[in-house]
């Protein structure tokens, strides 16, 4: 896929539209920045919201995904498009996935620091007194963060998918 060519595009189909970016930010409840991001081709939009924007535009996805209007339509390019989608959603939860693993990792570092402080006092070896208990705090907040962060985007992933079935189910009327 060809982020670029894809962010073009959906520049084109915006303008063609007559619409700022901060009016397509409204549109599918995001930043203007992430918009801006989107058309040029740093970050691609989530399926979820790829699906909505295809219908939004009046495109089919596959029309989306490759950054160009195609005219002929075939069982081939049907097959291309579920490939592109799939690869597309892989990509997506794979990207998520890391995002978790690396704040519950981080997260319960600080918790494993946190307790061995606790049990074994190793911050007053390192560091002085009135220090150590301010960094045993500290880790403990910073434990607490990164596992609500976690928590919070496996939660969002859980929203992003009602929100894609009312999607379906509005577009099945």
């Amino acid at each position: 896929m060809d982020q670029i060519k894809i962010g073009s595009f959906m520049k084109e189909l915006r303008k063609e539209k007559g619409l700022t970016q901060e009016q397509l930010a409204e549109q599918f409840d995001v930043s203007r920045r992430t918009v801006s991001r989107w058309e040029t081709g740093s970050n691609l939009p989530n399926l979820d919201i790829l699906i909505e924007m295809a219908d939004y535009y009046g495109i089919e996805l596959r029309e989306l995904l490759d950054g160009e209007r195609k005219s002929e339509k075939g069982n081939e390019e049907l097959k291309e498009t579920v490939l592109k989608v799939v690869e597309y959603n892989n990509n997506e939860k794979e990207v998520k996935r890391e995002k978790l693993n690396k704040c519950f990792i981080i997260g319960g570092i600080c918790f494993l620091i946190t307790i061995l402080n606790h049990q074994y006092e190793i911050l007053a070896l390192i560091f002085n007194n009135p220090i150590d208990d301010f960094i045993a705090g500290a880790l403990t907040s910073m434990g607490i963060i990164f596992e609500l962060v976690g928590f919070y985007n496996n939660n969002h992933e859980v929203s992003l998918k009602q929100r894609k079935k009312e999607i379906i189910m509005r577009n099945n009327r």
